[in-house]
């Protein structure tokens, strides 16, 4: 999968990936970015810097490697029946068909539309337990949140949150190194969300079609079956329910965990709430949920003076390169900074289609929280997903003061 002259691998780090102890974020990745603009691991090779994930990202002679997941994993189901059909697993003029289709549903002007219902989601959490000056952050804002933004999206009564995030938290499981073991419970979930996804249009086409996310994937669907056919239009609402459930939950877990590091960037963002779209930014630019980019050679090619053989996995370590001091001077934790792009998101073609949509509904929680719950601290010991793959917090327990102290 991997050659290079003799002296080129001698010189390249191993990282053990594959590791349930493994970490992003650890010596050794930070160690092995300094040596070397790559690694080896056990499922092919990491791109650690910015320049490199950067270029790599665009690079045509690389497919989007993510399809070959469950694969790697030796899974069966049917998770890894949506996962190979879904919109991130095409190529060419197949992906670009179901982009054009669905670009209508993620169109900025929703988001804009959709801004007084994040407010209000992200108000009414806050006021259930901000009188306890205590919460689980997981439990009592980020699920309930990231879940009653899908349930408004797909039409589905904000009661049904809990159900789906279970869903989501299961199937989310499939991105992790436990892939394998859990394989029953993400298919069982998988199954799940596919049953919501064929109720939610039933409602929608019942009730009829309006000008809101959901509609406009129907209609592509029932102008013309053969450009977005019943499967294809299915495959796109459990992405869309599993990528923002999934994705926003552990995204703004860990963004609270860098606030209460740095207590003065999250005071400079309650006093100046303007900032939390920059604050988004930093923080998926410093803790990204998504940790790596899958790429796969779909030819023989040297990069660096590495030969890439065809077929080779390709991980760019978005966390990795959001931090390289190569591309940011100074790259600490910093919402008024102004930095380079950060592929939180991914880039180039698999840019992440539901981007408009993450950005802004975390922008509005952000603010909110930072203007209503000052000095948050935490409470206990926060339990946390491999940090690794898709990572965030599973619980996450903070004290906070509920107005400015003196």
């Amino acid at each position: 999968m991997l050659s290079c002259p003799q002296s080129t691998l001698e010189n390249i780090p191993y990282l053990d990936v594959a590791d349930p102890a493994f970490s992003m974020r650890s010596p050794e990745v930070i160690a092995a970015r300094e040596k070397s603009w790559c690694a080896r691991t056990p499922y092919g090779i990491a791109v650690l810097r910015y320049d490199e994930v950067n270029h790599l990202l665009r690079d045509q002679r690389l497919r989007q490697g993510s399809y070959a997941w469950p694969a790697h994993n030796k899974a069966t189901g049917s998770f890894s029946d949506w996962w190979m059909r879904m919109l991130l697993s095409r190529e060419g003029a197949d992906h670009s068909r179901l982009r054009r289709l669905a670009n209508p549903a993620f169109a900025p002007k929703l988001v804009k539309k959709l801004t007084p219902v994040f407010q209000e989601i992200a108000s009414e959490l806050i006021d259930e337990f901000i009188e306890n000056e205590q919460c689980d952050f997981v439990s009592q804002f980020a699920e309930p949140y990231a879940t009653q933004v899908i349930c408004t999206l797909l039409g589905l009564p904000r009661s049904e949150w809990k159900a789906l995030a279970t869903l989501a938290s299961d199937m989310g499981l499939a991105l992790g190194v436990t892939f394998k073991q859990d394989e029953a419970v993400i298919n069982a979930a998988t199954d799940k969300l596919f049953q919501y996804a064929e109720q939610a249009v039933a409602n929608l086409k019942q009730q009829g079609l309006g000008d809101d996310f959901l509609s406009n994937l129907i209609r592509a669907n029932q102008e013309n079956e053969e450009a977005l056919s019943n499967t294809e239009l299915y495959d796109m609402i459990v992405l869309a329910i599993f990528g923002g459930i999934d994705t926003t939950r552990n995204q703004l877990s860990l963004a609270m965990d860098l606030f209460i590091q740095h207590p003065e960037q999250w005071k400079l963002l309650g006093k100046q709430p303007e900032l939390a779209r920059a604050a988004v930014e930093e923080v998926m630019r410093v803790r990204p949920t998504v940790t790596w980019v899958t790429r796969e050679a779909l030819e023989d090619f040297t990069f660096q003076g590495l030969d890439i053989k065809k077929g080779t996995t390709v991980h760019l370590f978005s966390q990795s390169a959001g931090t390289d001091p190569r591309a940011m001077s100074n790259p600490e934790f910093d919402i008024t900074a102004k930095r380079c792009p950060h592929f939180g998101f991914g880039a180039g073609a698999h840019h992440c289609i539901g981007h408009f949509i993450a950005r802004g509904d975390m922008t509005e929680a952000l603010a909110l929280l930072a203007q209503r719950l000052h000095q948050p601290h935490y409470n206990g010991e926060a339990a946390w997903l491999p940090d690794s793959g898709n990572t965030g917090a599973i619980s996450m327990p903070i004290a906070f003061a509920p107005m400015e102290l003196p």
